[in-house]
């Protein structure tokens, strides 16, 4: 007998994945998932024409009690903002333009996963 040990993905596995497949339907391209820049973490980092996208991933299973892109805390902002200028010093070019992006991502335990990108959704401050 073989023991096959099955890791299950976890919803925000899951959704990070479907995200990444979503954002090249999209017409950006990949550059890393779940960069780590010192203490910090970027979900997807990809380029759109010659900008460079951070994107951060939100998945939940309804939009019952909050949507998830409203789950990107001032904390988180700040963060990605940390990890976006750690990329930018160490990747860039010359006056790389660069922005915030979210992707929510609704997976019901039935149906089909939706996704919604929005764009520059937040500051660079």
């Amino acid at each position: 007998m073989i023991l096959r040990l099955f890791r299950r993905l976890s919803l925000g596995e899951r959704g990070e994945r479907f995200a990444a497949r979503q954002l090249r339907r999209w017409g950006f391209r990949i550059l890393h998932r779940n960069a780590r820049l010192g203490n910090y973490e970027i979900d997807i980092i990809a380029r759109e024409g010659n900008v460079v996208a951070f994107v951060e991933v939100k998945t939940r299973r309804s939009t019952e009690v909050a949507t998830p892109e409203q789950n990107v805390t001032y904390t988180k902002r700040r963060h990605l903002r940390i990890a976006a200028r750690r990329y930018i010093a160490r990747y860039g070019e010359p006056n790389t333009y660069y922005r915030f992006d979210v992707v929510s991502v609704v997976m019901p335990e039935h149906g089909k996963p939706q996704a919604t990108l929005i764009r520059d959704a937040f500051p660079e401050r």
